[in-house]
């Protein structure tokens, strides 16, 4: 074999050198450049952490004594109050809106009649540290009654009349049980946009959960 074959490459003392260079570097900077500082520089950065999902509840409102209304009486909704289980406000649905007054005169508001339901089978969800014995007063708005009408279209909840079933289509673009406060009225609007009648105790738990559709209208 002759002393050609057995050189090496032109180009391989040169790559030689500039790895012994580049050893000779590494080991001058010391840590920074070593093989620990190596892998760490060259380690993937790890994913920024999420924040945790945060369920957003919404304060009551206090009674104000400066309003001139008793502390269980029916009050206008502040623009700003959110519904505490849909996070809509109910200011902007006037004619769906609802109420509950507490003992200590606290107020919790809503967009619809059907949240107002939804929050009275698990009001400790819905407004922690509370319960349903601490209401004094349930309110829905009367839909008989057009807002040009003027002054106050609250009535009693409890009392009221609920069409299940028509045409009609609330704040959440479901069938969000329109409140009247006599069943001549709603049986009138009824028999115009369908729909049954019912009193307040025939709202059960199986129609709500069936109204409120699996978690389009529900609290996360």
């Amino acid at each position: 074999m002759s002393a050609s074959t057995l050189s090496p490459p032109p180009h391989q003392p040169r790559r030689r050198r500039m790895v012994a260079g580049a050893l000779v570097f590494a080991a001058a900077a010391g840590g920074l450049w070593g093989v620990p500082g190596l892998r760490s520089a060259l380690r993937p950065e790890p994913a920024p952490a999420l924040e945790p999902d945060v369920c957003i509840v919404a304060p009551p409102t206090p009674y104000d004594p400066a309003s001139g209304l008793p502390p269980t009486a029916a009050r206008p909704i502040p623009v700003d109050a959110r519904c505490p289980v849909c996070g809509m406000f109910p200011a902007r649905s006037p004619d769906w809106a609802a109420q509950v007054i507490f003992r200590n005169g606290d107020a919790q508001f809503f967009d619809s009649p059907l949240s107002l339901f939804m929050y009275l089978q698990d009001v400790a969800r819905y407004s922690p540290g509370r319960n349903a014995r601490d209401i004094m007063a349930h309110y829905v708005t009367d839909t008989a009654r057009p807002t040009a009408a003027g002054g106050a279209r609250w009535t009693d909840a409890l009392s009221a009349y609920y069409v299940h079933g028509s045409s009609a289509r609330g704040p959440m673009r479901a069938g969000n049980l329109p409140a009247f406060s006599t069943r001549e009225a709603a049986q009138a609007f009824a028999a115009q946009r369908g729909g049954t009648v019912l009193a307040f105790g025939a709202v059960d738990a199986p129609l709500i959960a069936q109204l409120a559709g699996p978690g389009g209208h529900n609290h996360p």
